[in-house]
Formats: structure tokens, C-alpha cells, sequence
């Protein structure tokens, strides 16, 4: 799997390129910092992708998975969310993408 800071910094620019406002308003461990990506709809509400659980990846599997944990909520939500996870693994990096709508170019899964 591609290192953190590589794997970010693509996917910022792969969304400032096409027009979102994409940045990284977290940085983690460069090598293996978990990466979680906030989504403002623009319209009062976020979005939360997380890393997915191991038990969703395949074996010989390249690409990151996600899973969202939460979908047009408040941002509180998220904001709690993230607090907590300094407390478990403070080593993660955020995403902040600005996106109404349309496909973020991830993985997810249920």
C-alpha cells in the first residue's frame, strides 16, 4: 500500500485540479497514519469517511478502503469524532474536501 503522505497529497491534488477545494487540515504519520476524509456539502452539513475495517480489504490490494461513518450531519458530529480519535491514535491525517455533490474517487464500502 502507498505511503500516507503520497497517497494524500494525490488525492488533494486530484480534486483541486478538477475544482474542489481540497486540504489537509490534519497531517499524520507519514508512512501508516490512518486517513479519514471530511466532506462539506455546502450546505450545513458534513460527511465522514473513515478507514474501512481490515476485515474488508483483499489480499494483494492496492487502492485504500473507506467506509462512511457519517452522511449530512451536523459538523459537531464529525468534529467529536475526530477529538476522540486523538485520544486512540493521534497519528491520522484529515482530508477537508468541499464537495456538494458527485464522486469522491474512493473505495467505500458498506
Amino acid at each position: 500500500m502507498f505511503r500516507s503522505d503520497i497517497w494524500v497529497a494525490a488525492f488533494v491534488r486530484r480534486h483541486n485540479d478538477i475544482g474542489h477545494m481540497c486540504v489537509v487540515s490534519r497531517r499524520g504519520d507519514p508512512l501508516a497514519g490512518q486517513i479519514f476524509i471530511e466532506v462539506d456539502h455546502l450546505n450545513g452539513t458534513v460527511s465522514l469517511y473513515a478507514p474501512a475495517p481490515a476485515a474488508a480489504e483483499r489480499e494483494n490490494q492496492e487502492e485504500r478502503i473507506f467506509q462512511r461513518r457519517f452522511d449530512h450531519v451536523e459538523q459537531a458530529k464529525v468534529t467529536d469524532r475526530l477529538a476522540r480519535e486523538v485520544d486512540f491514535d493521534p497519528d491520522f491525517w484529515v482530508i477537508s474536501l468541499e464537495l456538494r455533490q458527485g464522486d469522491l474517487g474512493l473505495l467505500v464500502v458498506p
